[in-house]
C-alpha cells in the first residue's frame, strides 16, 4: 500500500512538472508545444488525483491557478525593501542631464558605464517573495512602505512561476514587476461583459489594478492577466548581488520568470535616445500597453554611491511618451452644467480607440477655446488624453466639403433656461440660478458629502440623486433628519442595475451622517460650495473670522485684506451670504449641530516657528491634513504653492512633479517625512 502511495505521489509530481513546463512554454516563451485540449485534459487529471489524495497536493500545484476560496479581505504587509517610485520626464534633454549627472557622480569609480533600457509597462506594480524557490507572498506597492497581500490572486497569473526552475536562486529574495491586462484578453473579457449587459472596462490598466483587488480569486483567473518582472532584491551577502542588473534579469529568466525580450544595453545617451524613439512608434504594435521607457544604471554596485532623493533613486529614471492622438468626425456639441453653475461644452464624435480605451466625448473647455478652434459640426477633430486620462480636442481639420457654420456658444442654461452670465476674470459662462438649477443642486450635494468636505462615505452620487428625486431632501440640513425607516426599501439606480437599500445600508448612511458632525468649521465652510472657495481659501477664512457669523457680515474690503482673497472671491462670498435661502440653510445647519466656529489648535511647541511649508504627496504616519495640523501646532505656516519665500517642501510618495521642479529651480529645501520628524 505504501508503494502504491509513493507511485501516486510520483504521478502527481510528474503531472505538476509537466503542466508547469507547458505553462512556461505558452506564457513566457510564447512557444506552445501542446494543444489547449490536451493541457486541459492533463490539468483535470491532476485535479482528480489531488481530490482523491489531498495529502499530496502542494501550494505550488498548477491547480492553484484557477482560484480558491473567496477572501474576506487583504492583509497589510510592510515591504522588506521600500518600493520607491521613479522620477520621470517627457523631455529628452532632461534624460541626457540625468545620465550626465550620474556619470559624473561615479566617474571616480568607473568610466565606461552601461545603461539598461526597459519598457515602462502600464499596469500595477507587484512584489513577489520566493523562499526556497516557492512563491510565498505577492504584495501590491501600496504607499511604498505598506501594501496589500494579494498572493491568492497573483497565483492565478500563469506567467508567474509558483515554483522556480533550476537550483542557483537565493534561499530568499524578492522580484518586482508589473501586472498587465494584455489587449487580446482585455477585449475578450469586455466582450463577455457586454454580452452579459455589464458595463465594459474603460482601459486595461485600471482593469488590471481592479482585478487584483477582487476578493474572489476564481474571478481573477478568468481575466487572463500577465506579468513582466524587472527588478531583483536579496540580502547583501548573496552572490547574486555581484552581478549587474542586466545579468540578474537573465538569471531570473533561467528560473522561469517572464523577463522582457525587449530590454537592451546602451553605452551612451545617443543609444538611449535611439531606443526611446524606436518604441515611441513601435509601441503601437505591442500586444500590451506601455507609457514610456525606464533607464537604469547597469552596474548595480554603484547604486548606493548615487543614493536616492526623497522619493526616487538617482540611478534610474523614466521617460514618458507624450499622449497619443486620434482623429474622428465631430457629430454634435452638448453643454454640461457643474455644481457652481459653470457651463462646459462637450464634443461628441465617432468612437475612437485612444490610450487603451474607447473615447467618444471630449471637453471643449469654454467659448474662447471653441472660437480658437473655429469648430464646426462635421469637421475632423484630433483628440488627446490630458495626463493620459481626460480626453480633450487639441486641433481641427476643416474639411473642404463641410459647409456648416461655426458653432456658437449658448446664451441660456441648457437645464433651466436661465440667461447665462460671463465670468469677470475667466473665459467661462455660468448659470446664476443657484438654488433651483437641478444639476447645480445635485453637484453641490455630491460636493457636500465628498471626502474632503463632510466625508459621508456611505452616500454616493446615485444615492444622492435618489434622495433628491424622491423629495426626501431638498437642502443639506434635510440629510440630518433622515432615519433608517425612511431609507429602507428605497431603490437606487446604478448604471444598468437597481439596488434596494437594506437595513444595514440604511444604518451605514445614518452612522456616516452622525460622524460628519465632528467635521471642523473650515471643512464645513468648504462643503457649502461657495464659488471659488476651495480648501485653502476656506481654511484661511475660517481661521481669520473664527465663526460663520463674523464671516457673514464681512464687507468686501475686510475680505480682500485676508491673505489670498481677491476681489472676485470676496464678491462671491458676499453674494452667497446675501441670498436669503442660504441664510436660512446656515441656521438650519446650526440647529443640526454642525461646527460653525473654529476650535483653536493647541500650540504644542515652537520648533517650526517662523518657517513656511508646502506639503505634497502621501505619507506613512500622517494624513496630509494631520501633517499640516502638526506644522501649525508647532508654530509653522502652511503655504499652498511653491515660491522663493517657502522654507521647506515636505515630500511624500506620489509628490506633484510640478512642485518638485519649482522647488529645484527656486532652491527650496525638500525634506522627507523622517527629516520632518527630526525637525520636531
Amino acid at each position: 500500500m505504501a508503494d502504491n502511495y509513493e507511485q501516486i505521489k510520483d504521478q502527481i509530481n510528474h503531472l505538476s512538472e509537466q503542466l508547469d513546463q507547458y505553462n512556461y512554454e505558452y506564457y513566457v516563451l510564447d512557444n506552445p508545444t501542446i494543444s489547449d485540449e490536451k493541457f486541459d485534459f492533463l490539468l483535470k487529471k491532476l485535479e482528480n488525483l489531488e481530490d482523491i489524495y489531498p495529502q499530496f497536493k502542494t501550494p505550488f500545484s498548477p491547480t492553484q491557478r484557477v482560484g480558491g476560496q473567496i477572501l474576506k479581505g487583504f492583509k497589510h504587509v510592510t515591504h522588506k525593501y521600500p518600493m520607491l517610485s521613479l522620477g520621470n520626464t517627457y523631455n529628452k534633454k532632461e534624460i541626457a542631464e540625468f545620465v550626465k549627472r550620474a556619470e559624473n557622480a561615479v566617474s571616480i569609480y568607473k568610466k565606461d558605464l552601461q545603461w539598461v533600457c526597459e519598457l515602462k509597462y502600464d499596469g500595477l506594480a507587484i512584489s513577489l517573495t520566493y523562499i526556497n524557490g516557492i512563491l510565498t507572498q505577492a504584495t501590491t506597492r501600496g504607499n511604498g512602505i505598506v501594501g496589500d497581500d494579494v498572493t491568492a490572486n497573483v497565483k492565478t497569473i500563469k506567467s508567474i512561476p509558483l515554483k522556480l526552475k533550476g537550483k542557483d536562486y537565493p534561499a530568499e529574495f524578492e522580484i518586482r514587476g508589473e501586472v498587465i491586462f494584455p489587449h487580446k484578453a482585455f477585449e475578450e473579457f469586455n466582450k463577455i461583459r457586454i454580452e452579459n449587459s455589464e458595463e465594459p472596462f474603460a482601459n486595461p490598466r485600471n482593469a488590471a489594478s481592479g482585478s487584483l483587488k477582487l476578493l474572489n480569486p476564481a474571478e481573477v483567473a478568468k481575466r487572463k492577466l500577465d506579468c513582466f518582472l524587472y527588478f531583483l532584491l536579496c540580502n547583501e551577502e548573496e552572490p547574486l548581488n555581484k552581478l549587474s542588473h542586466y545579468d540578474k534579469l537573465l538569471k531570473a529568466k533561467s528560473w522561469g520568470f517572464n523577463i522582457s525580450q525587449y530590454m537592451t544595453l546602451a553605452k551612451n545617451i545617443d543609444e538611449i535616445i535611439k531606443f526611446i524613439e524606436h518604441w515611441d512608434t513601435a509601441r503601437k504594435n505591442l500586444p500590451f500597453d506601455i507609457d514610456g521607457i525606464v533607464i537604469k544604471l547597469n552596474d548595480s554596485s554603484l547604486w548606493n554611491n548615487l543614493g536616492t532623493t526623497a522619493k526616487s533613486p538617482r540611478w534610474a529614471t523614466a521617460f514618458k511618451f507624450k499622449a497619443e492622438r486620434s482623429s474622428s468626425i465631430l457629430e454634435s456639441i452638448e453643454f454640461n452644467v457643474g455644481r457652481t453653475g459653470i457651463v462646459t461644452p462637450v464634443a461628441n464624435f465617432k468612437s475612437v480607440w485612444l490610450g487603451g480605451t474607447w473615447v467618444k466625448r471630449a471637453t471643449l473647455h469654454n467659448e474662447e477655446q471653441m472660437k480658437k478652434l473655429n469648430i464646426r459640426i462635421g469637421d475632423e477633430v484630433f483628440i488627446e488624453k490630458g495626463g493620459e486620462i481626460i480626453p480633450k480636442i487639441v486641433a481641427i481639420n476643416h474639411l473642404p466639403d463641410n459647409h456648416n457654420k461655426e458653432f456658437e456658444f449658448i446664451s441660456t442654461c441648457p437645464q433651466c433656461n436661465t440667461p447665462l452670465i460671463k465670468e469677470k476674470d475667466n473665459a467661462g459662462y455660468y448659470c446664476p440660478n443657484y438654488n433651483h438649477c437641478k444639476p447645480q443642486i445635485l453637484g453641490r450635494f455630491e460636493h457636500f458629502i465628498s471626502k474632503k468636505a463632510m466625508n459621508i462615505d456611505s452616500l454616493g452620487g446615485s444615492k444622492m440623486k435618489m434622495l433628491l428625486e424622491t423629495g426626501l431632501v431638498s437642502d443639506f440640513a434635510d440629510l440630518y433628519s433622515l432615519t433608517t425607516d425612511k431609507l429602507i426599501g428605497l431603490v437606487v439606480s446604478e448604471k444598468d442595475s437597481q439596488i434596494t437599500i437594506q437595513e444595514k445600508g440604511a444604518a451605514n448612511i445614518i452612522n456616516g451622517l452622525k460622524q460628519s458632525l465632528n467635521v471642523p468649521f473650515e471643512r464645513v465652510l468648504f462643503a457649502l460650495g461657495i464659488r471659488m472657495v476651495g480648501e485653502v481659501v476656506a481654511k484661511k477664512l475660517a481661521h481669520h473670522y473664527k465663526t460663520i457669523d463674523n464671516l457673514m457680515v464681512a464687507n468686501s474690503l475686510d475680505l480682500i485684506n485676508v491673505n489670498d482673497i481677491g476681489e472676485t472671491i470676496a464678491q462671491n462670498i458676499i453674494s452667497y451670504f446675501s441670498n436669503s435661502e442660504n441664510k436660512v440653510l446656515i441656521e438650519k445647519l446650526k440647529a443640526c449641530k454642525l461646527h460653525f466656529e473654529v476650535e483653536e489648535n493647541i500650540i504644542t511647541g515652537n520648533s517650526l516657528a517662523g518657517k513656511s511649508f508646502v506639503v505634497s504627496g502621501i505619507f506613512n504616519n500622517y494624513s496630509r491634513d494631520e501633517i499640516k495640523n502638526t506644522i501649525e501646532q508647532n508654530g509653522g505656516k502652511i503655504v499652498s504653492g511653491i515660491s522663493s519665500k517657502v522654507d521647506y517642501l515636505v515630500c511624500g510618495e506620489k509628490m506633484g512633479e510640478e512642485k518638485k521642479r519649482k522647488a529645484e529651480i527656486l532652491n527650496v529645501k525638500m525634506i522627507t517625512e523622517e527629516e520632518f520628524n527630526q525637525m520636531l
